[in-house]
């Protein structure tokens, strides 16, 4: 058998009868001038519960609406810090009044 009957594996002209031609993926094209979209409010009513010191932690969180997603965390820790602290002071230990003893 002589080196004129097989084709040669690494010439494509040859083996581009055997596997057809493979047609590349359209690549998407960006749209010009598009950079990441602005915030924007989610528009999530907030409910007052009647206690200013919560209302007021619940109305931070509408700060975040205006941040890019990098500065929801801190908005969202101090929020979280507020509640936390309010639960805390829950459960403190009332003052004690005059009509608490008893003889």
């Amino acid at each position: 058998m002589s080196d004129d009957a097989m084709p040669d594996a690494g010439n494509p002209a040859e083996n581009s009868a055997a596997t057809p031609a493979a047609t590349p993926a359209p690549t998407p094209t960006p749209a010009p001038d598009q950079g990441p979209a602005a915030p924007a409010p989610l528009g999530v009513a907030r409910t007052p519960t009647g206690d200013a010191g919560i209302d007021g932690l619940l109305q931070r969180l509408a700060d975040a609406d205006h941040l890019p997603a990098e500065g929801h965390l801190e908005v969202y820790e101090d929020v979280h810090r507020g509640l936390r602290d309010a639960l805390t002071a829950l459960d403190a230990r009332p003052p004690s009044s005059s009509y608490d003893h008893r003889s």
